[in-house]
């Protein structure tokens, strides 16, 4: 008896863990999918990938909470001149609901500095995706920050 629930219990484990990795795939499919999108400089398909409520919280700037207010983060950050940029999950993880997961990763970004010399910024991410009522999975929650120190602040002078 024992045998048999600890077995129907490693099954049912396997079961649910089997369904975990399609999700976990369709999670980081869609994340590369996005990044791909993004390298593009395809504006419209970039921003797609957020749900009609997302919160995006980009570094040193104020949370952006509308689809005007993401949508403008994207369109000025796309346009910049010598824009490369790609991210690549290293973590992906799903809630036992199935319908909330978390995708962790790295990205790389390179701008031209004022000068016109190419700047290249390393650092990390976070995406919280919900699943729609249609199924689909969009990401409601989007940050990212840079792994370089920060820049000096200029020093105060007493007067």
């Amino acid at each position: 008896m024992l045998t048999t629930t600890f077995v129907l219990g490693l099954a049912t484990a396997g079961v649910c863990l089997a369904g975990d990795s399609k999700v976990e795939q369709a999670l980081r499919e869609a994340d590369n999918a996005w990044s791909k999108a993004a390298a593009s400089k395809d504006l419209d398909k970039t921003v797609s990938y957020y749900s009609t409520d997302a919160t995006v919280l980009p570094p040193n700037a104020s949370a952006a909470t509308t689809k005007d207010a993401i949508r403008k983060i994207w369109q000025d950050m796309l346009a910049s001149p010598g824009l490369a940029i790609s991210w690549k999950a290293t973590k992906v993880e799903v809630a036992k609901s199935g319908d909330l997961g978390f995708v962790s990763g790295t990205y790389e970004l390179t701008m031209n500095d004022t000068s016109g010399k190419p700047v290249t910024d390393k650092g990390k991410y976070v995406e919280v995706w919900e699943k729609e009522a249609d199924g689909k999975w969009k990401c409601g929650t989007d940050t990212w920050n840079s792994d370089l120190p920060a820049s000096a602040s200029p020093s105060v002078e007493k007067q």
